[in-house]
């Protein structure tokens, strides 16, 4: 099970870069196209180096940073949103648990 999961995993994440691989190659392909660099199409994956050593990165034109990340974790955990399927699925899971635990051991009583 293990195996297959990091296949999956492999799989998966080679497909990703991918589609970006795939999406940079038809930005440069449109800029071919036009004839001239229009700042409005931007790449799909850019990393660049500041002078001091920071690196920033850009996806779909857009900046991730770490900084980014605290912030909407720190924001989810104000909100402490509740989700009804979340608690559905650990209860259903929690009952079909127990129902096999129980049956694993009324057939091994036998």
């Amino acid at each position: 099970m293990l195996r297959f999961s990091f296949k999956c995993f492999i799989i998966v994440l080679v497909l990703f870069f991918g589609v970006l691989l795939g999406m940079q190659q038809a930005n440069t392909g449109m800029k071919k196209m036009k004839g001239y660099d229009d700042p409005s199409l931007y790449n799909a994956f850019t990393v660049t180096e500041s002078d001091k050593g920071d690196i920033h990165a850009s996806i779909l034109g857009e900046s991730v940073t770490s900084h980014d990340l605290a912030k909407k974790k720190e924001k989810l955990e104000e909100m402490k949103a509740y989700n009804f399927f979340s608690s559905v699925g650990r209860g259903i899971s929690d009952a079909v648990s127990s129902a096999f635990k129980k049956a694993f051991q009324f057939i091994s009583d036998l």
